[in-house]
């Protein structure tokens, strides 16, 4: 006859849990993971794997039917999600910068269907996070965040504290840097285009019979595809900036 260990049925039972509350926190708000273009099954089997896979690395006694036990579990949600939303803040100004150079070309009304977003979104908002998504995959970010998670079982085990007050404080200073990670990628073609916009307002004060808006409509939009053009070689760039600050901030937040 075969006989049950409670003790250790109730170990492994509270390490899927924890596991699986720290990693649905990340799939809810993390880029890729959360993104409803991919099917609802391939992300709960994304969630599941990763679950099986990071169980083990959180072992511990806390009685999951306890008070402590649903402390423990909401706190590793807070962890998962929190790591997740600072790696979707850059995404998000990413995706803001491509919006501000549409508005300078004159394409701020070009919309598409955006399921991840439940809505509408500019067409070059759209192109910029499907650019800065393709190169996170090539940079294998996929995999780091999968690591940042194993790693964060060992710094910050469940149990212990959730992220403090200071953490949530520099998570909410690290989303000012929206706007300027924004600017970083908007800036190269603004400031062309902004040198466009100069040069129609000399030639409408030299003629001011002359229809700037059937004239120079045309021409801001062409212009404003070299300069976008010109200026995806700055993209790379500024997203990398933009990673090394957030992954920073996803390893103080865990401890690492």
């Amino acid at each position: 006859m075969t006989t049950v260990d409670l003790a250790e049925l109730q170990r492994s039972l509270g390490s899927v849990l924890w596991a699986m509350g720290r990693v649905g926190g990340v799939c809810m708000t993390a880029p890729i993971f959360s993104d409803k273009v991919v099917p609802q099954r391939i992300r709960l089997a994304v969630m599941v794997l990763l679950t099986l896979v990071l169980a083990p690395l959180s072992p511990t006694t806390i009685d999951p039917m306890s008070a402590d036990g649903i402390a423990t579990m909401v706190s590793q949600v807070l962890i998962g999600a929190a790591i997740g939303f600072v790696l979707k803040l850059i995404f998000e100004a990413v995706s803001f910068g491509g919006q501000l150079v549409g508005q300078s070309m004159s394409l701020g009304f070009a919309e598409t269907v955006n399921p991840s977003a439940g809505g509408s979104t500019p067409v070059l908002s759209q192109f910029y996070v499907l650019l800065v998504t393709l190169l996170f995959l090539a940079m294998d970010g996929h995999l780091r965040l999968i690591s940042l998670l194993a790693d964060s079982f060992h710094t910050l085990p469940p149990g212990r504290s959730a992220i403090d007050s200071n953490g949530l404080h520099a998570v909410l200073a690290f989303a000012a840097q929206l706007f300027g990670g924004a600017v970083r990628v908007a800036l190269p073609a603004m400031t062309s285009l902004l040198m466009v916009n100069i040069g129609f307002a000399a030639i409408s004060r030299a003629a001011p019979s002359m229809n700037l808006f059937a004239v120079g409509f045309p021409i801001t939009v062409t212009l404003g595809f070299v300069a976008l053009w010109l200026s995806l070689r700055s993209v790379p760039g500024a997203f990398d900036a933009l990673q090394v600050q957030a992954w920073t901030l996803m390893h103080e937040l865990v401890g690492g």
